[in-house]
């Protein structure tokens, strides 16, 4: 029955790779640079790669932004967004499945009343503005390069057309890795709370996990995309926003495909906070939006004249309905799957307010009169305690945010003959390891307990001061406290 509901996540890689595969290498088909075939199996070897090496870095965002937490729920998240992707390409819009998954997402957070990571999906708002404007910027930019380069080199016709496929199938390869890496999330992302996969066991040393094989699965679905479904795709920013040369299609390609780079590498990340800058947020962040705003950057720097404002504005038509549409279709067929086929979309969550809840509540900067002067109380579902949070005015989906987090019951046991089998010794410092073990048979019903349990114990649980340099550190550690949390909850 797993295997079932994991068909809405393939179905949507399937959609990814017909949509957002055809825009990397639709600029160079549609300038005969490449021929399809070729392209199409470029991409998918190197999509592949990407998922399975660098995928990583922008899943949990989305796991952040909503925690399904029930694979009914998960494949109708999923379908949604597929169906989504799905309807508005048939209808010959330019879509981005980032928008489609991440509205669907806020209908699973709407319809089981659960708040939503304004923090997150800032974030990812955020990237949907940079993204286009990144990926214009990088494009003329490689596109004034490459033009430089070929007046000065002076090469014959013939040795400039070789040079020119040539680096387009390295821009191309490039391309599609980085979709991989940035986009595999868009397909799993739902799924990592309920995989169907169990750990493989090879031998002692060599264990295949339920999550790489979610990663290798969801991958496979986009590379059947790109192979059946990726040349009805290519047309529209291929050609018809405007008129590219060779030159300028591998600027495009390169600088859209740098910017999905961006947002999905931890390396990148480690080395702008170790130099002290600020690092982009890793977040799935859309192929489509990316070509586009190189294809403008290309546009404006010919000087506009020769730019299809109309094909645009049906683009960006595309991009407004997108989420809305597919918060829509997820509310509408969670009701479905839910009360006409009798299926859990989502596991009620239990809550509670006392003495020590409100503390906690308090320490994170939220004004708590309203709850201290209530008795201590449990709720049994999301819509039970965020009604009672709203008759005492808490509106603010940041406040209820956090407050969730701080009152959601979850329960833990410290095992520490379990750690020793399971944690990684290379991951963490030997005071780190030892302080779990100091909490062996400790029970606790909150996950921030246990996390302050052990910040007590070890000065190295502790989070370093907000600056550029230490948010690689501070990520690397909450990463770690994450795993010693989940490997302890009771289920």
């Amino acid at each position: 029955m797993a295997w079932i509901y994991l068909l809405s996540g393939l179905f949507l890689g399937w959609n990814l790779g017909a949509n957002d595969a055809g825009n990397i290498f639709g600029t160079a088909t549609s300038t005969k640079i490449l021929k399809h075939t070729t392209a199409v199996i470029i991409s998918s070897v190197f999509v592949l790669l990407g998922a399975m090496l660098s995928g990583f870095g922008a899943t949990h965002t989305l796991g952040a932004l909503g925690d399904v937490n029930a694979i009914a729920g998960s494949f109708t998240v999923s379908f949604s967004a597929a169906l989504t992707v799905f309807l508005l390409m048939k209808r010959g819009l330019v879509v981005s499945v980032s928008q489609a998954i991440v509205g669907a997402i806020l209908g699973w957070n709407l319809f089981t009343s659960s708040p939503t990571d304004m923090k997150s999906l800032a974030n990812i708002v955020f990237s949907w503005v940079l993204n286009p404007l990144l990926a214009g910027m990088f494009a003329f930019l490689t596109y004034q390069l490459l033009m430089i380069f070929l007046k000065k080199v002076k090469l014959h016709l013939l040795r400039i057309d070789r040079f020119m496929r040539i680096l387009t199938v390295f821009v191309i390869a490039f391309g599609a890795y980085s979709l991989g890496a940035n986009n595999i999330s868009k397909v799993i992302g739902v799924f990592i709370s309920s995989s169907p996969f169990t750990d493989i066991r090879i031998s002692e040393s060599f264990v295949i996990t339920s999550l790489y094989q979610l990663f290798f699965t969801g991958a496979l679905s986009i590379v059947v995309g790109i192979i059946t479904y990726s040349k009805n795709t290519t047309e529209t920013v291929g050609s018809r926003i405007f008129k590219l040369t060779p030159v300028s299609s591998i600027s495009v390609i390169f600088g859209a495909s740098l910017v999905l780079f961006l947002f999905s590498s931890t390396s990148i990340e480690k080395l702008l906070n170790s130099v002290g800058l600020p690092s982009f947020p890793l977040v799935p962040v859309s192929i489509t939006q990316a070509i586009v705003g190189g294809v403008m950057g290309i546009g404006l720097a010919k000087g506009g004249r020769y730019m299809n404002y109309k094909i645009l504005l049906k683009i960006g038509t595309g991009w407004v309905i997108t989420p809305l549409a597919a918060a829509f279709f997820c509310l509408i067929f969670l009701f479905i799957i839910q009360n006409v086929f009798d299926r859990e979309v989502y596991k009620a969550l239990k809550f509670e307010t006392n003495k020590a809840v409100i503390e906690n509540i308090k320490s994170s900067g939220i004004p708590v009169d309203s709850l201290a002067n209530k008795k201590d109380s449990t709720f049994n579902s999301q819509q039970e305690f965020r009604f009672y949070l709203t008759t005492l005015g808490y509106s603010k989906e940041d406040y209820l945010f956090k407050i969730f987090k701080s009152s959601r019951i979850e329960y833990f046991r410290v095992d520490s003959n379990y750690a020793k089998e399971k944690l990684n010794p290379n991951m963490f410092t030997s005071e780190q390891l030892n302080s779990v073990k100091a909490l062996h048979n400790e029970t606790f019903r909150h996950r921030w307990m246990l996390i302050n349990r052990l910040r007590a114990l070890s000065s190295e649980w502790k989070e370093l001061p907000l600056t550029p340099s230490n948010e690689y550190l501070n990520k690397e550690l909450s990463e770690k406290i994450n795993l010693i949390c989940d490997l302890f909850e009771v289920k």
